[in-house]
């Protein structure tokens, strides 16, 4: 079976992924994906339904108003996770890989290659997966400090505590991410089952108590289209905060990988779908019964005694829902990097088993200073969920669009079932992004700031790239002009061998070139090796390397890693070991280059722009740390490129 038709919705012939092969055990891999997936839509109870009601567009807690609120928020979680992202965007796997940029790989290679339409969609998903950096910002910030602002409800003097407490713990949350998740996951997903098992019980006491079973009427979805009807356009506008409960169901898709996709679904219906309908039912209930709205009806919720200890569990499934979100933006930004949409960065593997826990410095910074900077300007939850929103829908709308794209030209489903499908999604998709764009003035521009500059910086360096690799091409010698000038000048054969790294995959080097030509001298043995990225999230060990004899005792070998895999070199020369290319990694001579661009060429890239890609090729880690190249045995060149 082609793996189009296994990967393609509604295929009869399921294929295990990776995970769901080599560890059946069900039920762990479905408490896992709690503590990893379900971090951020777990804890969206304890400000989503408050902002409903009191935020910029909230409405008066009437019953009619309750009730049809609940009802939105019921239909917002069965439509949009269990329906949209569920029942088919995760069937669009990418060998078992989810994600923006996973979708995007997969749909790409269908497109023709340097058309308009192929360029304007990799744009576009390249800003679709840009504004998941926006949430990422928001996510641990509005998070911990919703947890946090429930010491207020304790004792009111401990509120200009609130802020202080929030920075410290998220600077105590990001200084730990160099020590990698792999010590502490493994309390991830029983912390999250004590979350999930608690908001559900409170939601279940509260509904109990208040006798509340008009509660219950809120599954039907007369109430929510009536609420939209009576309420108009304050109605329309409080989708935007209704969207604050489905916040993180992008992590369904792009973390389906760790874990497989039917105990992703398995811990939704088992655990996660429950506690959320009873603790937002709950919520409504306790709203109903009181008449009026609390400060924090989540925290209401919670007797006297239970206070403390909820305030306590609330503050750790917000640090764990934020970890899934930075972990998040260092995968990534690893697949951005490795796609070549994003310069090399500086990569720590944190765990000799799992390959996908990775850490990145400059990436962690950037993420400190921004999640401080937003609780320091915002202070507040409330403030800062009005700033929350655009980035996820964005994300969302964009996700609907590739699947649609990938059911025509993938799976060659019909036009008509295909559009149905995404018309079903936008119907939900768009509104919520329309009642966000109200939102810019008041935060919600801090998001799309963020993407904008993460896409234009995508794209910068992907023009800036072709262009440069352009140039080198042009100073390429083919193979049979280079083996004609050795023949002809016959230089000195110096023992050893040569490693030559180079993007050029047809002729010579111009880093070999260029070192023939100035030292008239030519090592015994010479290898051309190229690094490619494939569209995959991983290559097969035995299709890592292809290496050919070019005669004269030059060699090209070409590696391929996925973009969720790190070149290194040693994992090169160990698949050309298994090619019959046998190098010695500790005695061979490494060469690399290093392009210095100037923005003083003919192309059409702006002078801005080329002035942007220089300043990130001039702070680009070199190709000795990049791929862990033996250090005192790496001769670097530079060049200067006019572009």
């Amino acid at each position: 079976m082609s793996p189009e038709a296994a990967s393609a919705p509604g295929s009869r012939e399921v294929t295990a992924t990776p995970a769901e092969g080599m560890r059946p055990e069900l039920a762990g891999l479905a408490l896992g994906a709690l503590g990893v997936v379900y971090g951020d839509i777990g804890t969206s109870p304890i400000y989503a339904f408050r902002q409903c009601l009191s935020g910029p567009s909230g409405v008066a807690p009437d019953p009619a108003d309750v009730l049809g609120i609940a009802s939105l928020i019921f239909w917002s979680l069965i439509v949009v996770v269990s329906v949209k992202y569920l029942a088919f965007v995760m069937r669009a796997d990418n060998q078992g890989e989810g994600g923006v940029l996973a979708l995007l790989a997969l749909i790409l290679p269908h497109s023709k290659g340097g058309d308009r339409s192929g360029g304007t969609l990799a744009a576009f998903g390249l800003f679709g997966a840009a504004l998941l950096y926006g949430d990422g910002v928001i996510t641990p910030a509005i998070s911990v400090l919703s947890a946090v602002e429930g010491i207020g409800i304790a004792t009111q003097a401990l509120d200009p505590l609130v802020v202080p407490i929030t920075v410290v713990i998220l600077c105590v949350l990001f200084r730990l991410q160099r020590y990698g998740t792999a010590r502490v996951s493994a309390v991830f997903g029983p912390a999250m089952l004590v979350w999930f098992v608690t908001i559900g019980a409170l939601g279940a006491a509260e509904l109990w108590k208040a006798e509340a079973t008009e509660v219950w009427t809120a599954v039907h979805p007369g109430h929510a289209v009536g609420f939209l009807t009576r309420r108009g356009v304050q109605g329309f506008l409080t989708l935007g905060s209704v969207v604050l409960v489905v916040t993180g169901c992008e992590a369904l898709y792009a973390d389906m990988g760790h874990f497989g996709a039917k105990p992703i679904r398995v811990a939704w219906y088992a655990f996660v779908l429950p506690a959320l309908v009873l603790n937002y039912f709950g919520q409504a209930a306790h709203v109903l019964a009181a008449k009026e709205l609390s400060s924090h009806p989540f925290f209401d919720l919670a007797p006297s005694w239970f206070l403390y200890p909820l305030i306590g569990i609330a503050t750790v499934a917000t640090i764990i829902a934020s970890q899934a979100l930075i972990s998040g933006a260092f995968s990534l930004t690893q697949q951005a990097v490795q796609l070549d949409f994003l310069p090399r960065l500086r990569v720590v593997h944190t765990s000799d088993v799992a390959r996908g826990q990775i850490y990145m410095p400059a990436v962690n910074v950037a993420l400190t200073i921004l999640c401080v900077g937003l609780v320091l300007g915002f202070r507040s939850s409330d403030a800062l969920a009005s700033a929350y929103g655009i980035a996820v829908t964005g994300t969302m709308t964009v996700t609907s669009v590739l699947f649609f794209l990938a059911a025509r030209r993938r799976w060659r489903w019909p036009w008509i079932a295909a559009a149905a499908l995404a018309a079903l999604f936008l119907a939900f998709d768009l509104p919520f992004l329309v009642a966000n764009l109200v939102k810019l003035d008041t935060g919600g521009w801090f998001p799309v700031a963020v993407a904008a500059i993460v896409f234009v910086t995508m794209t910068t360096w992907r023009r800036g790239r072709a262009l440069v690799a352009r140039k080198q091409a042009e100073w390429a010698q083919s193979c049979d002009d280079f083996f004609a000038m050795i023949e002809r000048e016959k230089p000195v054969r110096v023992p050893g061998t040569a490693v030559y790294l180079t993007s050029v995959l047809d002729g010579i080097s111009p880093v070999l070139l260029h070192n023939f030509l100035a030292n008239r001298v030519i090592h015994e043995r010479v290898v051309l090796l190229s690094t490619v990225a494939v569209e995959k999230p991983r290559v097969d060990p035995e299709e890592r390397a292809t290496v050919v004899d070019l005669g004269q005792g030059v060699y090209r070998a070409i590696t391929l890693f996925g973009f969720f895999e790190t070149p290194r070199i040693d994992a090169m020369l160990k698949a050309c070991a298994a090619r019959g290319l046998v190098i010695d990694e500790k005695t061979a001579l490494y060469f690399t280059s290093r392009s210095t661009p100037l923005p003083t060429g003919k192309s059409r890239m702006p002078r801005w722009r080329k002035n942007l890609y220089s300043f990130l090729s001039r702070n680009t880690p070199s190709l000795t740390n990049s791929f862990c190249l033996p250090s005192g045995r790496v001769v670097e060149m530079d060049s200067q490129v006019e572009i």
